[in-house]
């Protein structure tokens, strides 16, 4: 039988724990096999099969498989930062999500995570100024993960999309390093504005399913705005917001909201 194990040109801790969980699923499933030696084994890198299954994902009848993993290979080579947010939204995703018990899962079976990387490539091709194939990658990315992220929004490391249905994020948006949000979140304008109209997320925020943040407003770092909230005015720091319009209720209740993942208005255990 052939050694399924890929050829690691580098220490990766977390490349090396996906392929051995890897290779512990095809011993635990064979019918996996195939899928999975495609997406991971096949690789000598993780930025190779991030590269993979963009394109596998996003190809259709308009663009091949083959054009786009070229594109992706080139965004990975030319830019060290993809792959080291792709390690740093991986962890995230493991460490707050109580769904994921291996580092394997957000590669082949979680969307959010998923269309979280493919919006990096496409940020990353709107900051070289190709910009139709850009929105290309959007379309295809809320057309086949139900995430649709402008291409121009700026996005820190370790962001946590958890079940990843119906996310909005505008062109002018930001998000800050370390953010937990859940399902059907919008991070909106208010109308037909133009220019700099869309929200400023902190470090550490938690934002609960439903919560839509609308217009140029800055959210302080490791706030907590609860689920189905409507935030119109700027928050700062370490409160929770709640209601509609939202208004602050209380304090964020711990050091790291979106490290507890805690939704409760107050009472979260610190996570230190």
């Amino acid at each position: 039988m052939a050694d399924l194990k890929p050829k690691l040109t580098a220490i990766d801790p977390v490349w090396t724990r996906i392929c051995e969980e890897a290779q512990g699923a095809v011993g635990d499933d064979p019918v996996l096999g195939g899928m999975i030696h495609a997406s991971i084994l096949h690789h000598p890198t993780m930025e190779q099969a991030l590269a993979y299954r963009f394109s596998f994902k996003l190809a259709n009848a308009e663009m091949g498989e083959q054009i786009l993993r070229e594109i992706a290979d080139q965004a990975y080579r030319a830019d060290p930062d993809l792959g080291a947010a792709a390690r740093a939204d991986m962890m995230a995703v493991y460490d707050r999500d109580p769904a994921c018990h291996r580092f394997l899962q957000p590669m082949l079976f979680f969307k959010g995570y998923q269309a979280v990387q493919a919006y990096r490539i496409g940020n990353w091709l709107w900051r070289q100024g190709r910009r139709d194939l850009a929105y290309f990658v959007q379309m295809r990315v809320s057309e086949v993960f139900g995430v649709d992220i402008h291409p121009a929004a700026r996005i820190g490391r370790g962001l946590m999309i958890d079940h990843a249905h119906s996310i909005v994020i505008g062109e002018t948006a930001v998000v800050g390093d370390n953010v937990s949000m859940l399902h059907s979140v919008t991070l909106g304008g208010t109308g037909k504005e133009d220019g700099d109209r869309h929200p400023k997320i902190g470090d550490g925020v938690l934002i609960g399913a439903g919560a839509k943040v609308l217009g140029n407003i800055t959210i302080g770092r490791c706030c907590k705005i609860a689920a189905g909230s409507v935030v119109l005015t700027d928050i700062p720091q370490n409160k929770t917001v709640a209601g509609v319009p939202a208004r602050i209720v209380g304090d964020a209740g711990c050091s790291q909201p979106a490290m507890s993942m805690d939704q409760k208005l107050t009472g979260c255990v610190d996570c230190g």
